[in-house]
C-alpha cells in the first residue's frame, strides 16, 4: 500500500528549498508527494542573489488544492511558504474544509523582497488562520522569536519557553528550531507537545545556515507521519535525516550550500 503526502507551498527556483525540497524528502522518505504551487521564489543571481518573489492567483491555487485532493486520499499534508493574506486565506479555507490526520506547518513569516508592510499582513494572517490548524508547527529561531512575542531567544530554555508560548496560538505540538544560531556545540532543536519539553541536538556542521534545512525538517516529519509514525518517533527521526542532509550538503555558484536529501539513504548504504 502506498503511503500519500501533500505539500502546498512556494517553488524554489534552484531546488535547494520549498516544494522541490518536500517532493525529494517524501521520495526519499518512500511516501507518494503530490504538491500546490503557492508562489515562485527565483533567486537573482545578477543583483546578489537577492530574492525575486511572485505570488500565484488565489482561483489557480484553489484549483490545484481541488485536483489533488480529488484525485487522491490526501490526509497529512505540509504547509510551506504561502507568501500573501490572499494565498492565507484560500489555503485556510481548503484546510478547513476537508478532516486531516495531520497539518505540518513550517510558518515562512517573510520572503526577502516582500514589502514590509505586506510581510506583516501576512504575517498575522498566518498566526490567525493557518497556525492553529496545524498539528505541528516548525517555526526557526527568527520565526520562534516573532510568533512568541519574545525580545530575544539565546538559550535552549528561552527556546522551550518560546514553544510553550507558540503552543498557546492553538498548535498541538511545537517543534522550535535553534539550528546553528544557539551558542554551543551542538543544533539544538525543542518539541514541545502542550505538557513535556524533549531537546533534540545534534553537533554542528559548520556555523552557517544551510538552505533547505528547515524545510526537509518539516517535509521528513510529514513523511513519517504518513507512515503512521507518532509525532515524536517523527521528530526524531527528522532530525537524524536532516543533520546527514546537512553533513551532505550540497555546494553550487550560490553564495551559501544546501541540503543534501539522499545524504541518510547514502550513509545507510555505504
Amino acid at each position: 500500500m502506498v503511503d500519500f503526502a501533500y505539500v502546498i507551498a512556494g517553488s524554489e527556483a534552484t531546488g535547494g528549498a520549498g516544494l522541490q525540497v518536500d517532493l525529494k524528502t517524501f521520495q526519499e522518505l518512500g511516501v507518494y508527494g503530490v504538491g500546490t504551487i503557492t508562489c515562485i521564489v527565483s533567486f537573482d543571481p545578477g543583483n546578489g542573489w537577492a530574492h525575486r518573489f511572485v505570488p500565484i492567483e488565489p482561483q489557480v491555487i484553489a484549483d490545484q488544492i481541488e485536483a489533488a485532493t480529488a484525485t487522491h486520499d490526501l490526509d497529512v499534508v505540509k504547509v510551506g511558504m504561502l507568501g500573501t493574506p490572499a494565498t492565507i486565506d484560500v489555503v485556510a479555507d481548503a484546510l478547513a474544509a476537508r478532516q486531516w490526520r495531520h497539518v505540518v506547518v513550517d510558518p515562512v513569516l517573510i520572503c526577502k523582497g516582500q514589502e514590509p508592510g505586506a510581510a506583516l499582513d501576512t504575517d498575522t494572517a498566518l498566526r490567525e488562520k493557518i497556525i492553529p490548524l496545524a498539528t505541528v508547527v516548525t517555526p526557526n529561531l527568527f520565526e520562534a522569536q516573532i510568533l512568541s512575542g519574545m525580545d530575544e531567544i539565546s538559550s535552549v530554555d528561552d527556546l522551550a519557553e518560546a514553544a510553550r508560548r507558540i503552543a498557546d496560538l492553538g498548535p498541538k505540538y511545537v517543534v522550535a528550531k535553534g539550528g546553528v544560531e544557539l551558542p554551543g556545540d551542538d543544533a539544538v532543536d525543542v518539541l514541545f507537545d502542550g505538557t513535556d519539553v524533549t531537546v533534540l541536538a545534534a553537533p554542528k556542521v559548520g556555523s552557517e545556515r544551510v538552505s533547505g534545512a528547515g524545510c526537509t525538517l518539516a517535509a521528513a516529519i510529514t513523511a513519517e507521519l504518513a507512515k503512521g509514525a507518532e509525532i515524536g518517533d517523527a521528530v526524531a527521526f527528522a532530525k537524524e535525516f536532516t543533520t546527514a542532509g546537512i553533513n551532505g550538503r550540497v555546494s553550487a555558484h550560490t553564495p551559501f550550500d544546501t541540503v543534501w536529501q539522499g545524504a541518510f539513504v547514502d550513509a545507510l548504504d555505504g
